[in-house]
């Protein structure tokens, strides 16, 4: 599978009479059109929408899902296939991205597992999207509507609109800045090709514990998989999407599911020092015998590939834990190599367990940072959203909004501050 992704670079945003990329990189937006696209008068009883741009004093919350405008121009499928469109298999042919932009989606649902995105201050440094320029829609549920239905309704208006986004600019005429091609061979050339390179492949672990943590794959719920394999091209076309409602800061929006750094390494790396196989797409369940039988499926595929070592990812944190560290032990038991992908919650001074669980097999693990951490995020001269729901979000506490309009939360209540991917603003240093 060959895809192209063709990037259009956003600079700037704006309302507009006509939806389009101008030549100086400012996304126009049709406001009354893009309010159409994601329209839903049976589910929703307001809807309205707002712009947020890098630096200024803004404040998003509570934020569900953050997706990318994308487009594909040709090849088989649409974006967010089992979404808003069709089931064909996407991740080939060309692919038309706007680089910078994002539509964020933003209302009350679960309202203690959604999170906040400061476009300033000291909230902006830990979120990937105080980066980016933002379409912002808000919605207010009809009255009666279960909060399944509430999110299910959220999520489907999110991609209509990055759908129509991204389709509008690109036959607008949108001056492609950059190309990039993705293109893994199949196994049996991959293996004459670098018969010499370590063999490596990336189990995907994806949120499905239900109760509005779900993760969605072709449009159907993850958690009632079993463990797949999926070529990686296809997650950029959207065929796993967010459907989760859990803590902010290591939640995989669909953003990040479209653009997810693990799969850009191994590419960048593959035929140079690691031969990337492909990845495995596997669910973290609630029960005992589900994570026995889904963590053994996955290793099991690992060795049918052949592999000598696996990346493995987790999203959220406790109860996902054990399904992090089965899926470790029983790899290392079969003599494949692991090197895993967390964060933390290690309390606020740092030294509390990390993880819910824990092996000696995993000797190799990488963090994406210590939710627990305590900020302090200054007022901002505008909200987009609500602010009723910030003394209960996670990572939030009675008294977290303070009278001068400042928050002090923990990490976790910021959208991907501690994104397992790698997805976020963090680093560490070696000194």
């Amino acid at each position: 599978m060959k895809l192209e992704l063709q990037r259009s670079k956003v600079k700037n945003i704006a309302w507009g009479e006509k939806t389009a990329l101008l030549p100086d990189g400012t996304l126009e937006i049709n406001k009354e059109e893009l309010l159409a696209a994601a329209a839903d008068p049976e589910h929703f009883k307001t809807l309205s929408a707002d712009l947020a741009r890098p630096g200024e004093s803004v404040r998003i919350c509570p934020v569900k899902d953050a997706i990318q405008p994308r487009y594909k121009t040709e090849g088989a499928g649409q974006e967010f296939p089992g979404m808003v469109s069709g089931v064909d298999t996407v991740g080939s042919g060309k692919t038309f991205v706007l680089d910078g932009a994002a539509v964020i989606t933003c209302g009350r649902i679960v309202g203690f597992q959604e999170g906040i995105v400061d476009m300033s201050g000291e909230g902006a440094k830990y979120t990937p999207f105080s980066k980016t320029m933002n379409a912002v829609l808000v919605f207010e549920p009809a009255d009666g509507l279960e909060a399944h239905e509430y999110e299910k309704a959220c999520r489907l208006a999110g991609f209509r609109a990055a759908l129509y986004i991204a389709e509008a600019a690109w036959k607008a005429g949108a001056k492609v800045d950059e190309t990039e091609l993705y293109d893994l061979p199949p196994f049996s050339e991959s293996m004459k090709a670098f018969p010499e390179l370590p063999k490596v492949a990336y189990i995907y672990m994806l949120q499905t514990q239900g109760l509005l943590h779900d993760t969605y794959v072709y449009g159907v719920d993850a958690k009632k998989i079993l463990p797949t394999l999926i070529h990686p091209n296809e997650t950029m076309d959207g065929a796993i999407v967010s459907g989760n409602c859990v803590s902010a800061c290591d939640k995989n929006s669909t953003f990040v599911h479209q653009n997810n750094p693990v799969i850009r390494s191994l590419y960048e790396r593959h035929g140079k020092d690691i031969n990337f196989i492909g990845v495995i797409i596997t669910n973290e369940n609630v029960t005992l015998m589900d994570k026995q039988r889904s963590s053994s499926y996955a290793v099991k595929l690992a060795s049918m590939l052949g592999v000598d070592g696996v990346v493995i990812s987790e999203e959220g944190f406790g109860n996902p834990d054990a399904d992090l560290i089965m899926n470790c032990r029983k790899a290392e038991q079969a003599g494949i190599r692991t090197v895993l992908i967390t964060d933390e919650y290690a309390g606020r001074d740092g030294a509390s367990q990390s993880l819910a669980d824990a092996t000696k097999e995993a000797d190799a693990v990488v963090t994406a940072g210590n939710a627990n951490m305590i900020v302090v995020l200054p007022p901002m001269d505008k909200l987009i959203g609500f602010a009723d729901y910030t003394d209960v979000i996670a990572g939030g506490f009675d008294g977290s909004l303070r009278a001068d309009g400042s928050i002090e939360v923990e990490l976790q209540a910021i959208t991907g501050a501690t994104c397992e991917l790698g997805f976020n603003p963090l680093s560490a240093k070696t000194w």
